[in-house]
């Protein structure tokens, strides 16, 4: 079964969030690490372009997290806490915000994207040129680097694909070179 056929089952094809029918698509929760049903989610157009694109966002779209915020299942619950935590502003997305319940593991995924900082306390990570990275995003290397804990070089102009942030530090993020994963400097990338 793929993952679009197992979200459409376990959500009565409907969107998890706002229960919508229209225009469903798989929303892959980011920072995705592992691409699969337990980081992703069924959502419809307007939930996603929403999600996406903050400038778009209209706060009663998102008063159906009332009760999608006590799914079962983590990626909605966190997707339901970045939005809370978007909106918080508003006023009544802070009580939802109260009383939304995440482990710690949950909440720490939820935290990754720095939704729910403001926008002082965000770190923000820059390539070479200054150009903003973003969790997904594609690099290429600009010079040769060798991969720590192997004799393994990566060479100039490889490219990562679907970079991590490091939520700590602004210089580091995190992408596989060949089967390896590991820890890149941004001021040796440059945005794809």
């Amino acid at each position: 079964m793929s993952i679009l056929e197992e979200l459409i089952e376990r959500s009565g094809n409907k969107c998890e969030l706002c229960t919508s029918t229209d225009n469903l698509q798989v929303y892959e929760v980011p920072p995705v690490s592992i691409s699969g049903i337990d980081s992703s989610l069924l959502a419809c157009g307007v939930c996603v372009d929403q999600i996406e694109n903050p400038d778009n966002t209209d706060p009663n779209h998102w008063r159906c997290l009332n009760d999608s915020m006590w799914s079962e299942f983590d990626t909605v619950k966190v997707v339901a806490w970045r939005m809370l935590s978007r909106l918080k502003g508003e006023g009544w997305p802070k009580d939802l915000l109260d009383m939304i319940y995440l482990d710690d593991e949950a909440l720490k995924f939820a935290k990754a994207t720095g939704e729910g900082l403001a926008e002082a306390d965000k770190i923000i990570h820059r390539d070479v040129n200054g150009v903003i990275l973003e969790n997904g995003d594609s690099v290429v290397l600009i010079k040769d680097l060798k991969i720590k804990g192997s004799s393994q070089v990566a060479k100039q102009g490889t490219a990562v694909r679907r970079i991590s942030l490091d939520r700590e530090n602004a210089e580091y993020i995190e992408g596989k070179v060949g089967p390896t994963m590991t820890v890149i400097i941004t001021k040796y990338v440059k945005k794809l």
